[in-house]
């Protein structure tokens, strides 16, 4: 996620899990080893939580049988979850390795988790029959999205590119059903292919002919993306949720980036570039784009926001607290999912730790958020309907992004009736350092926290809630108010 093309590519990392009583490191992959010194075994029982999930663990598969359960047995011990991935190239041999792991997740009663991403790419594979079409019917590509073998081309034309897209997924979800092994979970980081509308994708589209004869207003930016996230969300739908749900009905599906939301984003990825007239609102240095709220159209069963510290958002605003920066905005982006999706539709973020410069080139003004306020940033997420994390990183920084993340997530299993049936009752984020205040609603109380990025406000913070007040006061770490 991010989604930098190189790590996308480099996916399949192997992971592995040992501890003293088990056999030597070297006979565990290099992931789950990292896991493994990075952790410690749960407090709390999981119970119906979701797991943790982390990039550096997809690819746990190991020849040994007894190696290959107690990998299994370590990681749900710390409360991580496995994934077996489905790939289109040599797909025999991807699907046996990950039928293989499968069935070990059956025996062990764990729930069988599926890294879908190498299935849902290329629907813009380089080929001229997915380009736009100028006046004389000449193909073009639109360079600005047009990364490695993807190239940008245009929305209505990918229709062809269907019936492929869609067998490399359901061979896998069917193979698995005439297998017995139901799908639990599947995600994928399908982002920079396909439709798209950010940077100069209106400008080619306007040189399109197809693009103008499949979009009415092509003049007006709000149609324009309107149009292409609908076929966007059609093409993910009918290739990658339909060919999983139709065969496994219970499953989470969803895809990186892809949540409810107030028609606006807050971020940008790492092959995105802010484009002056393309709608949006202004605060300080920021450009919150204008968005379309796709997510009712792809048929996904899981939010999936991405709440990264991507560098230029630290240089959009100007406060004082360095970190409150970080906080600000990674909060405003978890809120907003929190705000607009169902109660039943799990929130899975993808989430960051450490500064992420890539493609930017480093500055050195650009202070690394400290552990303490991205720990705050995470219980905050919780406390604001998210209901597990994500992690991406590349291997060679997991041992300092899982521990803090494991923490939080170990910690939070003591409260894990309020996370499953407790209400968020604010999404409101300060506009200046100070205070900042979440909750659930249980029943006829409410679990608060109050994380303080000043020094000037003693005072107690008061939260209406169903018109009641409740009073935070500083300091208050996890404090159950009773309304009554």
């Amino acid at each position: 996620m991010s989604h930098l093309l190189l790590l996308i590519v480099v996916a399949a990392c192997g992971l592995c899990l040992a501890t003293p009583m088990a056999a030597a490191q070297d006979d565990y992959p290099k992931g789950v080893q990292i896991v493994l010194n990075a952790t410690k075994p749960l407090e709390h029982p999981r119970g119906d939580r979701l797991p943790l999930l982390l990039w550096t663990v997809l690819g746990t598969e190991v020849e040994n049988d007894a190696l290959q359960e107690k990998i299994l047995r370590e990681l749900d011990a710390r409360g991580v979850a496995t994934m077996g991935t489905w790939h289109p190239n040599n797909r025999e041999q991807s699907l046996a390795k990950a039928m293989r792991l499968a069935r070990f997740q059956q025996k062990l009663g764990l729930p069988i988790y599926i890294n879908a991403n190498p299935v849902t790419y290329s629907f813009f594979n380089g080929d001229e029959s997915t380009a736009h079409l100028d006046d004389d019917g000449k193909p073009f590509f639109d360079k600005s999205l047009s990364i490695g073998a993807c190239k940008g081309g245009c929305p209505f034309r990918i229709d062809h590119r269907y019936s492929e897209m869609s067998e490399q997924v359901a061979y896998f979800a069917q193979a698995y059903k005439e297998a017995g092994l139901p799908v639990a979970f599947a995600f994928a980081d399908w982002e920079y292919d396909g439709p798209l509308e950010v940077n100069r994708a209106w400008e080619a589209a306007k040189k399109c002919k197809v693009c103008l004869a499949n979009i009415k207003d092509l003049d007006d930016f709000g149609a324009f993306q309107k149009a292409v996230r609908v076929k966007r969300s059609d093409a993910t739908k009918q290739c990658y949720a339909d060919p999983i749900l139709s065969r496994h009905p219970k499953a989470l599906v969803g895809n990186y980036g892809v949540y409810p939301c107030d028609g606006y984003r807050y971020w940008y990825d790492f092959y995105e570039r802010f484009v002056e007239h393309h709608p949006h609102r202004t605060e300080q240095k920021a450009r919150y784009r204008q968005w379309f709220d796709e997510f009712p159209l792809t048929g996904y069963t899981f939010a999936m926001p991405t709440v990264y510290p991507w560098a230029p958002q630290y240089l959009w605003y100007d406060f004082e607290n360095p970190d409150y920066r970080w906080f600000y905005n990674m909060l405003k982006v978890a809120s907003n999912a929190g705000a607009h999706t169902s109660a039943n539709v799990p929130i899975i973020p993808f989430v960051h730790f450490e500064v992420i410069y890539e493609p930017d080139p480093k500055d050195d003004s650009i202070t690394q958020m400290s552990r303490r306020t991205y720990e705050e940033l995470l219980w905050h997420m919780l406390l604001r309907g998210t209901d597990t994390f994500f992690l991406w990183c590349s291997a060679s920084r997991a041992h300092a992004e899982i521990p803090p993340l494991h923490a939080v997530y170990a910690a939070s299993l003591a409260y894990t009736e309020w996370f499953n049936h407790g209400k968020p009752v604010t999404f409101d984020i300060p506009t200046e350092p100070g205070p900042v205040v979440s909750g659930l609603r249980l029943g006829d109380r409410v679990l608060v926290r109050r994380t303080d990025f000043d020094d000037a406000h003693d005072a107690p913070v008061t939260l209406t809630v169903d018109g009641q007040s409740v009073q935070v006061a500083r300091g208050a770490v996890m404090q159950v108010i009773d309304l009554h």
